[in-house]
């Protein structure tokens, strides 16, 4: 008896802990170590007040980042450039708590934890003002968030087709761009016009979406046209498993275990959740990294799939000649 489907049988009952091990790795990992690192906040206000609240951030050692600005103004303007997530005005009547709930409506929670905290001994956060709100019809940020897997798997979705129906060249790059605009096209009418989770520029929104989509698929089939098969499981392993889970969208890439928020954006979907969020309500602020990202992974995943050869097809077996009986002899 051949010993080869025992063999098959332990590698499957193997592989499937591992699998799930490192899927808990990724995702819960992350969401169970969320905490402030270097975490981008602005104090705004007359000495000394301003001052004792900026030492009061810096005593929790590489958690904030301070950013001092002269008035209330500035650091307003602060907020809506994404330069940082929230800042505390020192006045008479105590610390005045900007936020920004578009950005990160758990940092939001979390500025209004530490500032009550870090606040000098007798006086109270006597107002909060969320400087970007965010929408109405998706206020803890949530519906945002869970957008980021739809996209990883459709550009996966795309990259896979392309890669099994043999498409290389210009029509592959043709495919992924066209599969991408509609993906784009239809995520923004439920989103945006149904949902109502982003509220910026429709034609902008769109074509983040469809560029992010194009990203992930693009470089599963560029992966696929330079490693075969595998790079179609090395691609889900990047996009879906690393890329969704450390994308930081539903909290923030700097409350995220470093390495990980960095990773994170140097990613498609956290790149996209990022520049999605710059599109869709801060006007397009700080959208330049992001979208250097998402091209670069574009750019680079269509040259794969336009430089491929097509596997030739293999030639098709010529008809055996019918034998011949031998000659009778007499």
């Amino acid at each position: 008896m051949s010993t080869a489907p025992n063999r098959r049988a332990v590698a499957v009952i193997l592989l499937i802990p591992l699998m799930v091990a490192l899927a808990l790795w990724a995702f819960a990992w992350p969401a169970a170590r969320i905490a402030p690192r270097d975490l981008p906040v602005g104090v705004a206000g007359a000495a000394p007040a301003a001052q004792q609240l900026e030492q009061r951030f810096e005593q929790r050692e590489g958690a904030f980042e301070v950013h001092r600005y002269a008035d209330e103004a500035a650091a307003r303007a602060a907020i809506e450039d994404r330069v940082v997530y929230g800042a505390v005005v020192a006045t008479p009547q105590g610390p005045h708590l900007l936020t920004a709930s578009a950005a990160s409506p758990v940092v939001s929670q979390l500025l209004r934890e530490a500032v009550t905290a870090s606040a000098p001994k007798g006086t109270q956060v006597e107002e909060v003002t969320d400087v970007v709100a965010a929408p109405p019809g998706d206020p803890r940020g949530s519906a945002l968030g869970a957008s980021v897997l739809p996209l990883a798997l459709a550009g996966m979705a795309a990259g896979a087709v392309v890669t099994l129906m043999g498409l290389r060249g210009a029509r592959g790059a043709l495919t992924l761009l066209a599969a991408s605009a509609l993906v784009g096209l239809a995520a923004t009418a439920v989103t945006h016009s149904w949902l109502g989770v982003i509220t910026g520029d429709w034609w902008t929104e769109a074509g983040v979406l469809a560029l992010t989509v194009l990203a992930i698929g693009s470089a599963v089939a560029g992966l696929a046209a330079l490693f075969g098969p595998r790079g179609i499981g090395l691609g889900a392993l990047l996009m879906v498993l690393l890329g969704n889970s450390f994308s930081g969208v539903t909290s923030a890439p700097q409350l995220l275990p470093e390495p990980v928020g960095a990773i994170g954006q140097w990613l498609p979907p956290g790149a996209g959740g990022s520049l999605l969020r710059s599109v869709a309500f801060f006007g397009g602020s700080a959208a330049g990294g992001p979208l250097l990202t998402l091209s670069l992974w574009s750019a680079l995943g269509l040259a794969a799939v336009l430089l491929a050869r097509r596997t030739p097809k293999p030639a098709a077996p010529t008809p055996a000649e019918p034998a011949r009986e031998p000659a009778l002899t007499g």
